[in-house]
């Protein structure tokens, strides 16, 4: 499958042999079909390693067909765009989503809403997450994570990840106060969390779990899916996610009242057309999932264990075919918490230094691979705490409603309060794992990498 990188590695290691018997006296170069010299990086004019760029990295968008065409036109033609009415009686494609939802996942319970940000929201709300309450977030998230704590009048307390670029189990009892409510794991870039180690953590100091599923939809952690061993899971459908509607989101739970709660929440029409007691009732909000966005996530739901199978495949022969070089080179891959149970979106490894990444980066860029750092001081990228301005600065939309002032105690952010996040996530380089990828684009992107790791590492 790897002729082509093996017979480099090869030539590769007699040239070094030969160079440590005469240095300076051997030099080979590959050349070709345009005769260009294929070991000068493309970013000094030589001939791309990859012949064509990455394919786009909307796993579940880029599968879209037939089927959820049929799905969405079906909506239209019954006029049934609204959950709970419509002009003829036809079954909810809403309701039917999350009973099948619920199925895919093992769980009891799944409420659907219309975004991702909207399923943390309720779920912190189904715990009773509120003012005062401050609930612990790790340092690589989307700021979604802690917005959503935030719109519930409760503040986000930011926890160091370690090298699986995950909430460290470790730094999360450092952050715990008498005020802490619950700890939001996220399973970031497909990665599963330390559930057992967080879960023993939350026990311990009677904390809820709230976990954030929305990059890792279809993995799991020892056998059980993320998104399942939390109090709640929460999960996105938006167009960037593994399965997609254009956006929407999922509750799921094994608790009744979590669930009753979430709906509540969510919808108060729901609760009232689900026959809940009047002392149950609680004031809700629109976060109404529509018809059309559940018809897409039916049939998107229906790919999704291809489509995790897939990308699972090119991030095992991507870390494969790299074994040897980053050996060499002491380069390290992120440390994975359950090899196999990672969704497989990505391949990130570490260099030495935030320096060598962003070379490495823009040299593996101009070879057509889609190559890109996690973290730079000056780019903003919401996906890191520091770059997380609104909050760090704790800017209030309203001077009386602000929730840092319903803390009980004084909050204090700064840029650099989780440096070993900033470390880690500096030295990072990050490689999608498009299930588009074919065998050549594989190979192609190894010999990139051989490429430039020898020349730029």
């Amino acid at each position: 499958m790897f002729g082509t990188f093996v017979l480099r590695e090869l030539i590769g290691h007699i040239i070094t042999t030969l160079q440590r018997e005469a240095p300076g006296t051997w030099f080979i170069k590959f050349q070709g079909e345009n005769g260009m010299s294929q070991d000068q990086l493309a970013i000094h004019g030589g001939a791309p390693a990859k012949q064509r760029p990455d394919p786009p990295m909307y796993p579940g968008g880029m599968a879209i067909d037939h089927e959820e065409e049929a799905a969405v036109l079906e909506v239209l033609r019954n006029k049934h765009l609204y959950r709970y009415t419509g002009p003829y009686k036809t079954a909810s494609k809403v309701e039917q989503l999350e009973k099948t939802f619920a199925e895919n996942k093992g769980v009891r319970y799944a409420q659907a809403v219309n975004a991702g940000t909207s399923a943390l929201i309720c779920g912190l709300a189904a715990l009773g997450v509120g003012p005062g309450d401050e609930v612990i977030v790790p340092a690589f998230t989307w700021i979604a994570s802690a917005a959503a704590i935030l719109s519930v009048g409760a503040v986000p307390i930011v926890a160091e990840v370690d090298e699986s670029l995950l909430m460290d189990p470790n730094d999360i009892e450092q952050k715990i106060t008498p005020y802490t409510k619950a700890i939001m794991p996220v399973h970031m870039r497909g990665a599963p969390c330390r559930m057992d180690e967080i879960l023993a953590v939350a026990r311990k100091h009677n904390l809820k779990v709230i976990e954030d599923t929305a990059q890792a939809n279809g993995a799991s952690y020892k056998g059980k899916y993320c998104g399942t061993w939390g109090d709640v899971g929460c999960f996105s459908l938006q167009f960037n996610k593994i399965i997609t509607a254009g956006e929407g989101g999922m509750v799921v739970t094994n608790e009744e009242e979590y669930w009753k709660r979430a709906c509540m929440f969510h919808d108060p029409i729901g609760a009232l057309n689900r026959g809940f007691a009047t002392e149950e009732l609680r004031y809700g909000i629109n976060f109404r999932m529509t018809e059309i966005q559940a018809a897409i996530a039916l049939v998107q739901l229906s790919k999704l264990e291809n489509l995790v199978r897939d990308m699972r495949e090119r991030q095992r022969m991507l870390k494969s075919g790299m074994a040897d070089l980053a050996k060499q080179k002491g380069i390290t891959f992120r440390a994975s918490n359950d090899p196999d149970g990672d969704a497989g979106i990505c391949t990130i490894f570490f260099v030495e230094s935030p320096e060598v990444a962003k070379n490495v980066t823009k040299a593996l860029n101009a070879e057509n691979i889609g190559a890109a750092m996690l973290y730079e001081r000056d780019n903003i990228d919401y996906h890191v705490y520091a770059h997380w301005v609104p909050i760090i600065e704790q800017r209030a939309w309203a001077a009386g409603g602000d929730p840092w002032k319903w803390a009980k105690r004084d909050i204090n952010y700064s840029h650099d309060m989780c440096p070993r996040s900033l470390e880690l996530l500096g030295r990072a380089v990050h490689l999608d794992c498009s299930p588009l990828l074919s065998n050549e684009d594989v190979e192609e992107t190894l010999e990139g990498l051989d490429k430039v790791l020898n020349a730029v590492a």
